[in-house]
């Protein structure tokens, strides 16, 4: 079952986008040769919050900015403990298979590609990753996030069952 945790945009949120892929579409016609981009572009704050959009236009600028906000319409809270990931987590999208591991301080962000520009934009510094599978940016994109909108912090399983916060995080 996967967690969701929405965000509402608001005026406070400083939101960096990210670049992930573009595709330059041709299309043969008659009268000749068209083209057209498509971008897959992430957002994030940098402190837990990140989301994803896919723009399609004529030109590669236009393509990135309906992408950019695309994905403000999209944005979904992650926990981030200390800089890296509360515990291990996996997610398929696809053929795209993502593994993500909390690493210790000092570690940097182990990752490639698509699933590199994910995780710096929601604010993860130390990390260990591995895509299996498909490479395609799109799905990779999709099944990091995925994985990352349903990991759990401590604070939320101890709500959820009912425990005291001060029994939890006592010393």
């Amino acid at each position: 079952m996967a967690v969701y945790n929405r965000v509402k945009i608001t005026n406070d949120i400083e939101l960096k986008d990210r670049l992930v892929a573009i595709n330059r579409v041709t299309k043969v016609t008659k009268g000749g040769r068209t083209f057209s981009f498509s971008a897959i572009v992430v957002v994030g704050n940098e402190d837990g919050i990140i989301g994803w959009g896919l723009g399609k236009a004529g030109e590669v600028t236009a393509a990135i900015a309906k992408g950019v906000e695309s994905a403000k319409k999209n944005l979904t809270r992650v926990p981030v403990l200390k800089g890296t990931v509360p515990h291990e987590q996996s997610a398929k999208f696809g053929g795209a298979k993502v593994f993500i591991k909390p690493a210790s301080t000092g570690t940097g962000v182990v990752a490639g590609g698509a699933m590199r520009a994910v995780l710096e934009s929601v604010g993860i510094t130390d990390v260990l990753a591995k895509s299996k599978g498909s490479s395609n940016p799109h799905n990779l994109v999709k099944a990091t996030i995925l994985a990352l909108s349903e990991m759990r912090d401590a604070r939320m399983i101890a709500q959820n069952r009912g425990v005291s916060l001060e029994k939890v995080f006592r010393g």
